[in-house]
């Protein structure tokens, strides 16, 4: 850790030390774990303690943690018609509840201090994920959370206009869920009779996708091969 970092690091155990804790990041950069209901207070003491001051929320991204940690392609013995995670169909897979499901990670910069960490709440539940909007404190957060409620579907309390964003508003479902149908749930055309774009179905069918190794170089040639040999 560089000694602004450790600067940072005591600032923060100073003013905040029993509502952050701590998590260890791969890549060195200070990340801490704060309490929903704590959020909107440590958020603006991070902006405003002269010796913080996290003037800007650079993003704010959802994270699913649904299967967090299992490794999927892990087996001890493979199936008879193909690589276990592609034989098993995830629409007819149960869903695990987890309440720490959904989480949502802020970055934060300090234009005075050069600094950066990482911030991150999860949702109280895993049902109806829903945390508190801080676009109070920082205004930039009003199109990020926007984004977060769009693909991940937290709920961003006291948001001050919460619409989608990136996906159409009569989208159905929300597409970075882990357990959102890779497929889709409706498809949308140009209706010549109707003259207008309509939603239906998907009319794609699922289809299991085995991997298939296909040599294909000059080994393989038939006019390289020996006459009267096997290859």
């Amino acid at each position: 850790m560089s000694a602004k970092s450790e600067q940072i690091a005591a600032a923060i155990q100073t003013h905040l030390g029993d509502r952050l804790l701590e998590i260890p990041s791969i890549c060195g950069e200070l990340t801490y774990e704060v309490a929903a209901a704590d959020l909107r207070e440590v958020c603006t003491a991070l902006r405003d303690q002269p010796e913080l001051k996290f003037e800007m929320l650079v993003d704010v991204c959802g994270v699913d943690y649904l299967d967090y940690g299992k490794v999927q392609w892990s087996t001890r013995r493979s199936s008879g018609t193909g690589f276990s995670r592609a034989v098993s169909d995830p629409a007819t897979a149960p869903v695990e509840e987890n309440e720490r499901r959904f989480a949502v990670v802020y970055h934060l910069l300090s234009i005075s201090h050069n600094a950066r960490i990482r911030l991150r709440v999860f949702a109280d539940q895993a049902e109806i994920p829903m945390v508190d909007s801080v676009t109070g404190v920082w205004s930039s957060a009003n199109w990020f959370e926007r984004e977060a409620f769009d693909l991940f579907g937290i709920l961003f309390k006291d948001h001050p206009d919460l619409r989608r964003i990136l996906t159409d508003y009569g989208f159905i479902g929300h597409p970075f869920r882990k357990d959102f149908p890779l497929i889709g749930n409706v498809e949308v055309r140009y209706d010549p009779e109707k003259g207008r774009v309509i939603y239906q179905p998907v009319s794609i069918e699922p289809r299991t996708l085995v991997p298939r190794v296909i040599r294909d170089d000059h080994r393989y040639e038939e006019s390289l091969k020996e006459p009267g040999g096997n290859g």
